[in-house]
């Protein structure tokens, strides 16, 4: 793997890492650019109906203190959860939160 590119995949990782999501370190750099663009799908709905991330998000492995809408809070993957079970139930969230 190329200094770029590793260098890429330690940035969405840390960028997932931020936003509470759990991750085994096993994930492939497909699979972590998929993880990210659901997880910006769900924020930019969550924004979109008024939805404060900083307190509808996770800190590190904690749930969020005082989500103002359940419905926007971020799932938290489980840890023998799939990447692809994880990335179906964002799906699911993200369109409850723009219900």
């Amino acid at each position: 793997m190329s200094d770029a590119r590793r260098d890429v995949a330690r940035e969405v990782v840390e960028r997932l890492r931020t936003r509470g999501v759990y991750l085994t370190g096993h994930e492939t750099d497909d699979q972590l650019v998929r993880l990210l663009e659901a997880v910006e799908r769900f924020e930019a709905i969550v924004e979109n109906r008024g939805g404060d991330l900083m307190v509808d998000e996770p800190v590190g492995d904690r749930p969020p203190r005082e989500p103002d809408d359940q419905r926007f809070v971020l799932p938290q993957r489980h840890k023998t959860e799939s990447v692809d079970t994880f990335l179906t139930r964002i799906v699911l969230a993200t369109e409850r939160a723009a219900e």
